[in-house]
């Protein structure tokens, strides 16, 4: 390829999910309390699946710990997991060896929390972004810099900013490079994780809407990994929602926030800052009602699960059941089956079992 020529279009999408996952687990090992013990194990992320279709955007919420990141990074092979299958824009992660093909960091790219963490100090913004052209295309030159100059374009910066460095540049200036970095080498899938959390509230409104803009003028996937749901509404087609671990729901967005079916969604959903006077006040009555009855569950004596089973397997039940103010003796003893939810998507909850699978009969 000639310095002037510019880049070929995407690969061939197919007719296939571009994101599939299946069963995958991911363990961590912590130190030995003593020369003689067996050394601690923590499950990240417990048997999930997940899946992505060609052009969609699938957010992945959940507080800090639930393990939304570790996903994102066995997906992009950052980690190894220890279980479970990756089939990600056409590859078999889990057929990579010690080096990832070049071309699967072509078709998957990642946009990290951290800009200012995650772009080289040491460059300017045009060498940043123009990195993935010189490696994927072989651009270099004139052609080079005219496309670094489109790609600063397409994601609201000037051409000036290619002679700049990134702590010369605001948070929200930063990420917007760090995506025009991912968007250089054409991708069918781009991990983002918690792109917005670290920026003021209006920006991240900007930078939500140009990945919006950004998807519609290419096509490309999103995961798009945070823990505000007001955030990943506006963002995502699909949600699924993961605790410790494992997902406990996953549907339309809308149907997500506005008929939640899962308890700890709806937890999640009352932590929600309102501007709304009239909506604060419905969430402040449910908080106290979430937590009224989680604390009448816990004087009553109901047996929560006391953590894993010895030999470091998997903690039985349902993870959400020492904070659910639902929990029945089952939720301790197995974790529930998947159930289809009247709205779409479906819920990992034993209140469905025997009930319509309707969020507002269950309760």
């Amino acid at each position: 390829m000639t310095s002037t020529t510019r880049p070929t279009a995407r690969p061939e999408t197919g007719t296939g999910p571009l994101l599939r996952v299946r069963n995958l687990t991911v363990t961590f090992t912590g130190r030995r309390p003593a020369p003689w013990r067996r050394p601690s194990t923590t499950i990240a992320v417990n048997d999930i699946d997940l899946d992505i279709a060609v052009g969609e955007t699938l957010g992945l919420v959940g507080e800090s710990g639930s393990g939304k990141s570790t996903t994102a990074r066995a997906i992009l092979r950052l980690i190894r997991p220890d279980g479970g299958t990756i089939e990600a824009a056409g590859f078999q992660v889990g057929s990579f060896g010690r080096r990832v093909p070049a071309a699967y960091r072509r078709a998957v790219q990642a946009v990290f929390q951290d800009p200012l963490g995650s772009l080289d100090p040491t460059k300017v913004i045009g060498d940043i972004v123009g990195e993935p052209l010189a490696i994927h295309f072989g651009l270099r030159g004139a052609g080079r810099d005219r496309r670094v100059e489109e790609l600063l374009g397409q994601v609201g910066l000037a051409g000036h900013h290619t002679r700049r460095y990134p702590y010369e540049l605001s948070g929200g200036q930063r990420q917007r490079v760090s995506i025009a970095r991912a968007l250089a080498a054409e991708p069918r899938l781009i991990i983002l994780d918690e792109p917005v959390s670290a920026l003021d509230v209006s920006v991240q409104s900007q930078v939500v809407n140009l990945l919006e803009d950004v998807r519609e003028r290419t096509g490309v996937g999103y995961l798009f990994v945070a823990h505000d749901l007001a955030v990943v509404r506006h963002a995502s087609d699909r949600i699924a929602v993961m605790y410790r671990g494992r997902v406990v729901e996953e549907g339309p967005a809308d149907r997500i926030c506005e008929q939640p079916a899962h308890p700890y969604t709806e937890a999640l959903l009352a932590a929600v800052p309102d501007p709304d006077p009239a909506r604060q006040r419905l969430q402040r009555a449910r908080r106290r009602e979430l937590s009224a009855a989680s604390a009448s569950l816990s004087a009553s004596g109901a047996k929560a699960p006391s953590g894993p089973p010895a030999g470091g397997g998997p903690p039985a039940g349902c993870p959400f059941a020492p904070r659910c103010p639902h929990r029945m003796r089952v939720c301790t003893d197995r974790f529930p089956e998947w159930t289809p939810v009247t709205g779409g998507g479906r819920v990992a909850c034993h209140l469905y079992d025997r009930s319509d699978p309707t969020p507002e009969d269950a309760r």
